[in-house]
């Protein structure tokens, strides 16, 4: 079933150049692929993991976490991604606090999200261990 096929996000954007800017030149992309005809550019990550982001009016609208990235230093990930100008988001919720952006949950996973130019919500994780 579709557990045997790879899996991507999909991230809707309002501005496509602004979009670019954003995940090419502060997080470091390189298009894989480029859709002029239909606005949408794709994006490789590890594992044969993708992402693309696409043209829609209805940008931004989800209030939930649209992409996900599991990194090994979630620490250094943070502190590069702000000396490019990334802003981490600060939540204090029942059973979850950042510090500095960063939340540990229960299990000891370290959690941080950052939002990009569209209000997409990027999250980042690091297992404990």
């Amino acid at each position: 079933m579709l557990s045997d096929y790879p899996v991507g996000a999909a991230l809707g954007v309002r501005d496509l150049a602004r979009a670019r800017a954003f995940y090419e030149d502060v997080l470091g992309f390189t298009a894989a692929e480029i859709h002029p005809e239909t606005d949408e550019v794709v994006y490789r990550a590890g594992d044969a993991t993708w992402f693309f982001v696409y043209v829609t009016p209805s940008a931004g609208t989800n209030q939930a976490t649209a992409a996900a990235f599991r990194v090994a230093d979630l620490a250094a990930t943070v502190a590069d991604l702000r000396s490019r100008g990334v802003t981490f988001a600060e939540y204090d919720l029942p059973g979850l606090k950042t510090v500095e952006g960063i939340a540990t949950q229960a299990d000891g996973t370290g959690v941080a999200w950052f939002a990009d130019p569209d209000g997409n919500i990027i999250g980042l994780d690091q297992l404990p261990g």
